[in-house]
């Protein structure tokens, strides 16, 4: 029998939300047997320098954070025995995630619902951007406190 998923995406920043999304894609690749992907995406913050013409600024990297959330996933993924991947890409979230399950062929994205209530519901969020362009299944999972 073929399972349900062979290879799953989930986006992760650290947040305790983000940790229950990973908890589900956890669970899902394990009794799947599916390959998980681990999406943490970021966007380099941009400082001035004291003493620089006007206008110029340096991008102050952000995969030093990205590398610790990353990290503290893949010891927990890593500990359910799973094939891991790991991902870092540089820019918006939502389309880190819909580019790595493009890139991956990877059938089904786990993402938190935090951002999906309020005017980011209206405006965007990740969560909405995700289930309204990916290609392939989205499992969006319940994160907000209640």
């Amino acid at each position: 029998m073929a399972s349900m998923y062979t290879s799953i995406v989930v986006g992760i920043d650290g947040s305790p939300t983000a940790a229950k999304a990973l908890d589900r894609a956890i669970e899902l690749a394990r009794i799947s047997s599916a390959k998980l992907h681990v999406v943490s995406a970021y966007e380099p913050a941009h400082a001035r320098v004291a003493g620089a013409p006007a206008g110029e600024a340096f991008q102050v990297g952000g995969s030093f954070r990205v590398d610790a959330v990353l990290e503290r996933a893949l010891n927990r993924a890593g500990a359910a025995g799973l094939s891991i991947e790991q991902h870092a890409p540089r820019g918006d979230p939502a389309d880190g995630l819909i580019g790595i399950a493009n890139e991956t062929g990877s059938d089904l994205i786990v993402i938190g619902s935090v951002g999906m209530q309020g005017p980011k519901r209206v405006f965007g969020s990740v969560p909405n951007t995700v289930s309204h362009k990916s290609r392939c299944d989205v499992l969006i999972v319940q994160t907000a406190e209640r």
